[in-house]
C-alpha cells in the first residue's frame, strides 16, 4: 500500500490496479479520472482531495478585500502547462464579480519571471500566484522581485514566507494527517474502493505585515483577524 501526494498520484495509479494507494493532496481525482467518483472510488485508489480551481479563485477575493481598490490582477501562466488554463475561467468569473480584470503573463522559464514581474507591476496592482512546478521552484523569486516593485501578492505558503503579501491555501499537514485513517482502515480489511475520498476542512491564511508596511498596504481588519499566522 502506498501514501502518496498529488504530484506522483497518476503515475502510481497507471502503475498498478491492485496495490491500494492512498492519495494525501491530490487535485479533483474524479475530473482526473483516477476514481469514479468520491462518494465511491471503486478502485484501488482513496484518499483526500482539494479542489484548486477554488482555492485560485478565493485568492483572487481575499487580494480584492485586502486591497478595496483593485481594478487589475496580474496571474503568471505557463502555457506549456495546459492544466493551469483550466482555472483561468473560475478565476476570471470570481474576478469579473469583484470588477477586477485579470491580466495573464505568460511564463516558460526562469528567465522569463522577473520580465514578467515588472509587466504586472506596470499593468496590475496586484499578482495573484497559482501553484506550478515553474512558479513553486521560484518562489522566492516570485516573492522577491514582486516586492521589490512594490506588487502586492497573493500566494502560497512558501511565497509568504519569502515575503509575498498573503497566503491562502489548504493545510496541508492536516490532510497528511487525515491521510493515515485511510492506512489504518485498509489495514483493517476495508477495500479502497469502499472508502469515500474526503475534502478538506482546515484551510491557511498568512499575513506578511512586514511586507504590508515594506510596499505601502494597511490590510483590514477583516483580513488580519481571520489570519491563522501573522509574520511581522
Amino acid at each position: 500500500m502506498r501514501s502518496i501526494a498529488r504530484a506522483v498520484a497518476p503515475a502510481i495509479a497507471a502503475a498498478t490496479s491492485t496495490i491500494p494507494i492512498v492519495v494525501a493532496a491530490v487535485v479533483d481525482p474524479v475530473a482526473t479520472g483516477l476514481v469514479a467518483s468520491l462518494a465511491r472510488p471503486g478502485g484501488n485508489l482513496t484518499g483526500l482531495t482539494f479542489f484548486v480551481f477554488e482555492i485560485y479563485a478565493k485568492r483572487v477575493e481575499l487580494i480584492r478585500e485586502a486591497i478595496p481598490t483593485l481594478m487589475r490582477a496580474a496571474v503568471l501562466i505557463n502555457p506549456t502547462n495546459p492544466g493551469q488554463f483550466m482555472g483561468v475561467p473560475v478565476m476570471q468569473r470570481t474576478a469579473s464579480a469583484l470588477g477586477v480584470e485579470l491580466v495573464l503573463l505568460e511564463i516558460k522559464a526562469r528567465d522569463d519571471i522577473a520580465p514578467a514581474i515588472a509587466t504586472a507591476a506596470r499593468r496590475a496592482q496586484a499578482l495573484v500566484a497559482i501553484e506550478e512546478p515553474l512558479t513553486i521552484s521560484n518562489a522566492k523569486q516570485i516573492a522577491d522581485l514582486a516586492l521589490q516593485n512594490r506588487l502586492p501578492v497573493i500566494g502560497f505558503k512558501p511565497q509568504a514566507e519569502a515575503g509575498a503579501l498573503i497566503e491562502y491555501g489548504v493545510d496541508l499537514a492536516d490532510l497528511y494527517s487525515r491521510s493515515a485513517a485511510f492506512v489504518d482502515k485498509i489495514l483493517k480489511g476495508t477495500s479502497p474502493a469502499d472508502l469515500p475520498v474526503e475534502q478538506p476542512t482546515k484551510f491557511e491564511l498568512i499575513v506578511n505585515l512586514k511586507t504590508a508596511k515594506a510596499i505601502g498596504i494597511e490590510l483590514p481588519s477583516s483580513i488580519l483577524l481571520r489570519a491563522n499566522e501573522v509574520i511581522e
